[in-house]
């Protein structure tokens, strides 16, 4: 969904609740970029809402200099380079308004999405404002989802992307877990931590599958995150953002940088 949607949505929570969420070969292929171009597409975690640095003509997308595919492109210095990831973003809103700067000489594609397809928000909003078992409930509908539609919507885009960028090097990025288990952490039950991190990784699990059978790199970030979980004490996620909602449960810039960055530069 785009970010005006939504965020009529969080506004409507706020005044209803007090609180709402929003949301091959390494060497060979950086040089092809390099020599091509790049593209980054998908949504929020790509754009880098939470980051903060916003570039003030991406408007509601909220692209961010200190987002990962930013980052890339200063340090690798591809011939070209279109940042297209938009927060908010669905599939459908990436095969609408993304692919148009794809074509024969991209070299290196980046994408994330999935996540608001599958409902992130109400998901996150209903664990931080219901019971454990209204939680789990929400999760298991949103991972039915996963199961039934998702896979659909993520080959629509796959196959776009790999029409219109024939060459490129597509690099797929999940999402991260967003909890360290075990801790004395105020906010969500256990339970409830739990039950998000395991929806986490199912939809990696479902993306991963769907990005390989395509023949693209799966780019799992919940290595790099490990350790930097809400509740770790050296957070690179923001929990509930109270001056800036719609950061809420977004990676910060060091979350950008120190997590997702690094795994995009192993796989391109």
């Amino acid at each position: 969904m785009r970010r005006s949607r939504f965020a009529a949505s969080v506004t409507s929570l706020l005044l209803a609740t007090g609180l709402a969420l929003t949301g091959a070969a390494t060497a060979q292929a950086s040089t092809a970029a390099a020599n091509g171009g790049y593209v980054a597409l998908g949504d929020s975690y790509s754009s880098g809402v939470g980051a903060g640095s916003y570039i003030s003509s991406s408007g509601s997308c909220d692209r961010s200099t200190k987002a990962y595919p930013y980052l890339w492109n200063a340090a690798h210095s591809p011939s070209s380079f279109a940042f297209n990831a938009c927060s908010g973003a669905k599939t459908d809103d990436v095969l609408a308004n993304q692919l148009g700067s794809l074509n024969s000489s991209t070299a290196l594609v980046s994408i994330s999405i999935g996540g608001n397809d599958a409902g992130f928000a109400d998901v996150m909003t209903t664990c931080v404002i219901s019971s454990d078992s209204a939680c789990i409930s929400k999760i298991n509908s949103a991972k039915a989802y996963v199961d039934s539609t998702l896979p659909g919507k993520l080959d629509a885009v796959y196959n776009a992307i790999s029409a219109k960028a024939p060459t490129a090097q597509v690099v797929v990025l999940g999402y991260p877990r967003f909890y360290k288990l075990g801790q004395t952490c105020l906010g969500l039950s256990e339970t409830k931590r739990s039950a998000i991190n395991g929806a986490a990784d199912y939809i990696d699990a479902a993306i991963q599958k769907r990005a390989l059978d395509h023949d693209f790199v799966f780019g799992d970030v919940r290595t790099t995150f490990t350790g930097h979980e809400i509740c770790s004490g050296d957070s690179w996620l923001h929990s509930v953002n109270w001056l800036s909602i719609g950061e809420s449960y977004h990676p910060t810039a060091a979350g950008q940088s120190g997590g997702y960055l690094p795994v995009l530069t192993n796989a391109a």
